[in-house]
């Protein structure tokens, strides 16, 4: 057994770079120096036994000048070194300097100061030689009656851990402690009591708490916790002690502490699915997370609300409590707000979508002109997704939501009212009954709409949804309203001569009535010139669009004008009224033709636009039938298939996850009674409190551990060559935000190599924990060294070091082995996740680095390409299976990931196959990648282009 195998309870930090004092320098210190300087060589001693020096010759000064001291810092000091030293000869028999010890020990379990009877207690607890612990056990048994409650609580657990790893010293430990706790009053030591009765003896600890279950709700928050671990454990060994206990569980539940209120919904849950149970534990989680002030608690417990409707018995029980959910978006914390707002999305039915329509209504108008926090425009458009999706499942809604909603259409937060916009263009498609309300309510916001993109679809909609004459013409009117004076080059030049001064309107002040000397009236009035105000003098919003040099805007007017005007033209009879509106229409057209060729706009008209219009402006001059069919039917086709399409694709993923719900019987499953059950054939659940234990060990097994590809032997790196003195090989263990090497160091030579030392340094955002201590490895001997590494962000890393040690006998200098590099693979912090296209686009314009890889790999399908490229980055394709079927030679499409560490990053492939060069041509084209930072961009880049090569071989 190697020093770093020996087992150590107490861990040091140690400071590496200082110099090793010498052994009679140290014996000196201790055996004349004052009590300062016996504490810093007994601090110097624990450090280089720790760093595996053996250190035999000052085990009797120690003895003989610390151990009788009463310094207390000496007395602490004195435990940590018993704790770690040698305590046996070789051939394992104990040293005779331990009945000394002993005999110390002895005395300070019967020492008047309370403390160092307890420390030494603990002490006690970490001792692992039965011949050490015989000679005290009379002691400790009497620490079970010192007045002192810190006393009788170690003394509880120094008696459970010496019944545990030595039972013979003392049998009647388990009613010797039963006695303990019926008679004792503390809560701490009631607590250690009854745990060491769960494990030493389960049934002296159910008779104890029969005796008291009426009384468990006065128990200090300790115990209880301990009375529901116990519940579980035996109602999951046994159960039919189910109905015993559940009437304790479900007064815990009342419990003032909040762990064991969440522990004890936790095991009610597992113990009955019994629709009072499950609404009793789903009430106590959501009191938890109003009350709890922790956003992370609150995220755990939500957790908790959505595994319980996981569960189809269990979902109808919640759908009834999704009004007290509802209460939990008080909260200001937005992680925590949507997955509330999810989850009662999820249970929301015909039954209860009123009153969830209502509170989102008023959550919504609440976020109106709010701004003090930075996340209540993401909010605002959280509560109109869900809105959306209320009425879309449930029409009847849509009436209450839609006049609310809209109002957000002249919000400043463009992301808000293009989800409102979003869900306006779905809600007029699909219900004929809605489209007079919206189209009436669109008029009212039209002309308060600040955002071009908004005003684009907002234009758009009135265009494909205008079927009245009276509509028609408010939308003409709404159009010359926003444009201003036409037409537009001859106004604006004319303001800039100064022959129009906007800023010296004339205006005529109010008249006034005088009385005259004579009794008779006379009337004043006076001229007077004023300078309006800025917001006067602000353009009308669609001009301001154009001068800007925005003329997408511009077509998409074009072709709205077109649509009414031919409607225009079907609806009216009286020629005249048809040529006046269609010259109107054409009016509007070619003067912002006019100007877009001017110099007066920021930026010129693009030719596309210049096409679109000169196309509308063609078709209304010959208003031919086939234009018509396509200009006022073919566009609403489009958007039907579209949404269509969409509903199909929500429908066929809602179903999927009912599918994975529902527990399906086979005709030839056997069927398991309960009372016919053997004890070992219970573990069809697995124990929750062992399982929690494992995950915050980090000993939880991996699902794919199962499979025999992905053994340990696939993540060993080989770290040195065969024919070197010291041959090493690592394997790299991710977990999280720790990476844990696992290195086995070989001496292939016939010496002993003294002071072997892994030296390892790391490059990128990896930081190592400790440096792994010095080893002797003798001829042909092995040894396992760890290393801890920190990871703090999502990037490539590179571990890299050397071996050294010396040649016993040797006199030359440290010899040193250069070992590999160890490159950690971006892939176990990357997942994939799911954006919609809203977000995805504004990510992408933030997003400041970008990486652009070009497409080098001999597949010829550009499917399996996009699919190898998804399997080697893990990350999620957010374009839609439909949109990739077929085949027309060129793919896009936006991949999107997530790190642990919360870092997005974002992926679009455009790739083509080029058809002129053959079937067996290549796929070509190009990926780019963005992320907010550098390491991700460049680390994924790397990740594509190894993997095309790898391919390509």
């Amino acid at each position: 057994m190697t020093a770093a195998e020996n087992v150590c309870y107490t861990l040091i930090n140690v400071p590496m770079d200082s110099e090793p004092p010498s052994e009679i320098s140290l014996k000196n210190d201790l055996e004349k120096g004052d009590v300062k300087s016996k504490t810093e060589a007994l601090k110097k001693v624990i450090i280089m036994i720790l760093n595996g020096e053996k250190l035999p010759g000052l085990l009797m000064t120690i003895i003989r000048f610390v151990l009788p001291l009463q310094d207390h810092t000496i007395k602490k000091l004195l435990l940590v070194f018993w704790e770690i030293v040698p305590k046996t000869t070789p051939d394992g028999r104990l040293l005779h300097e331990m009945i000394l010890v002993c005999d110390a020990y002895r005395k300070d379990l019967q020492h008047p100061n309370e403390f160092i009877r307890g420390s030494t207690l603990r002490f006690l607890c970490k001792l692992k030689e039965a011949e050490l612990l015989e000679p005290l056990m009379p002691a400790i048994r009497a620490c079970l009656e010192h007045r002192h409650s810190y006393v009788r609580r170690n003394a509880v657990l120094a008696i459970y851990t010496i019944y545990r790893n030595f039972e013979h010293l003392i049998p009647d430990a388990p009613e010797l402690i039963h006695d303990f706790l019926v008679n004792e009053k503390d809560a701490s030591c009631k607590r250690n009591a009854f745990m060491m009765l769960i494990h030493a003896d389960q049934d002296r600890a159910l008779d104890y708490l029969s005796t008291c279950i009426d009384q468990v709700q006065t128990f200090g928050d300790i115990l209880q916790l301990v009375i529901v671990e116990l519940i579980y454990k035996v109602c999951h060994a046994n159960p039919s002690e189910r109905a015993r206990f559940i009437r304790c569980i479900y007064n815990l539940l009342q419990s003032s502490s909040p762990a064991v209120k969440y522990e004890a919904a936790g095991t009610l849950v597992t113990l009955s699915s019994a629709p009072t149970a499950i609404k009793a534990a789903a009430q106590c989680y959501i009191d938890l997370i109003i009350k709890e002030s922790d956003n992370n608690v609150k995220l755990i417990v939500l957790d908790r609300l959505v595994e319980l409707k996981e569960h189809p018995a269990h979902e109808r029980v919640l759908q009834d409590l999704v009004m007290d959910i509802l209460r939990v978006l008080s909260t200001p914390d937005l992680e925590v707000r949507k997955k509330t707002l999810q989850l009662a999305l999820d249970l929301v039915s015909s039954r209860n979508v009123e009153e969830l329509v209502i509170v989102l209504k008023k959550e919504v108008i609440k976020t109106n002109n709010v701004s003090e926090h930075e996340d209540t425009d993401k909010y605002r458009q959280l509560l109109v997704r869900t809105l959306h999706s209320c009425s879309v499942r449930f029409p009847d809604m849509a009436a209450n939501v839609i006049p609310v909603l809209m109002e957000f259409l002249s919000d400043n937060n463009e992301a808000a009212a293009a989800d409102v916009l979003e869900f306006v263009r779905e809600a007029i498609q699909r219900f004929d009954n809605l489209r007079m309300l919206i189209v009436e309510k669109m008029l009212e916001v039209f002309h308060a709409i600040k955002s071009v993109k908004i005003y684009r679809g907002a234009l758009w909609i009135l265009g494909e949804y205008c079927s009245t004459k009276e509509d028609i013409q408010s939308v003409m009117t709404e159009v010359r309203r926003s444009l201003g004076e036409i037409p537009i080059v001859e106004s604006e030049v004319k303001k800039e001569a100064g022959e129009i001064k906007p800023e010296e309107e004339i205006t005529v002040g109010p008249v006034q009535k005088l009385v005259t000397e004579m009794g008779t009236y006379a009337t004043q009035s006076a001229l007077s010139s004023s300078r309006p105000t800025k917001k006067e003098e602000d353009r009308p919003p669609l001009r301001g669009f154009l001068l800007d040099g925005d003329f997408f805007v511009a077509a998409s007017l074009a072709t709205t004008l077109t649509k009414i005007a031919l409607r225009y033209v079907a609806l009216v009879q009286e020629k005249k009224k048809q040529n006046s509106f269609v010259a109107e229409a054409m009016l509007l057209m070619a003067t912002i033709l006019h100007l877009g060729k001017s110099s007066l706009p920021k930026k010129p008209i693009t030719d596309d636009d210049v096409d679109r219009i000169s196309l509308c402006l063609k078709v209304l001059s010959e208003c031919s039938p086939f234009m018509n069919k396509i200009f006022n039917k073919e566009c609403r086709q489009s958007l039907s298939h579209m949404l269509s399409a969409k509903l199909e694709e929500e429908k066929l993923s809602q179903k999927k996850e009912s599918e994975k719900r529902n527990v399906t019987v086979q005709p030839d499953d056997p069927i398991s009674f309960m009372q016919l059950t053997a004890k070992n054939e219970m573990n069809c659940k697995e124990d929750q409190f062992q399982l929690s234990l494992l995950a915050a060990m980090g000993n939880t097994q991996r699902k794919e551990a199962a499979d025999p590809l992905a053994s340990k032997l696939n993540k060993v790196t080989q770290l040195t060559g065969f024919s070197d003195p010291v041959y090493a090989e690592a394997y790299v263990h991710v977990n999280q935000y720790d990476i844990v090497l696992d290195v086995l160091v070989v001496n292939q030579t016939s010496d002993t190599l003294q002071n072997c030392t892994l030296e390892l340094a790391t490059l990128g955002d990896l930081k190592l924990v400790e440096k792994p201590s010095p080893l002797t490895l003798a001829p042909h001997d092995f040894a396992n060294i760890k290393a801890n590494v920190k990871v703090a962000s999502t990037e490539n890393g590179i571990i890299f070091g050397n071996i050294v040690y010396d040649v016993s006998g040797a006199a030359s200098d440290r010899n040193c082995v250069v070992l590999s590099d160890i490159h950690i693979d971006i892939m176990d912090y990357i997942q994939p996740a799911t954006c919609t296209d809203a977000e995805f686009r504004q990510m992408w314009a933030e997003f400041e680095w970008e990486n652009k890889v070009t497409v080098n790999t001999n597949m010829t399908d550009l499917n399996d390409y996009l699919h190898h490229i998804l399997k080697s980055t893990n990350m999620k394709c957010l374009t839609p299976e439909k949109a990739l079927s077929g085949y027309c030679g060129f793919m896009a499409a936006n991949l999107y990931a997530r790190s642990i560490f919360g870092e997005d990053a974002l992926a679009n492939v455009s790739i083509e196959k080029p058809i002129h060069q053959g079937p067996d041509a290549a796929v070509t084209g190009h990926i780019r990648i963005r992320a907010k930072s550098q390491g991700m961009a460049l680390s994924l880049g790397d990740k594509i282009n190894l993997s095309q090569k790898k391919t390509s071989i």
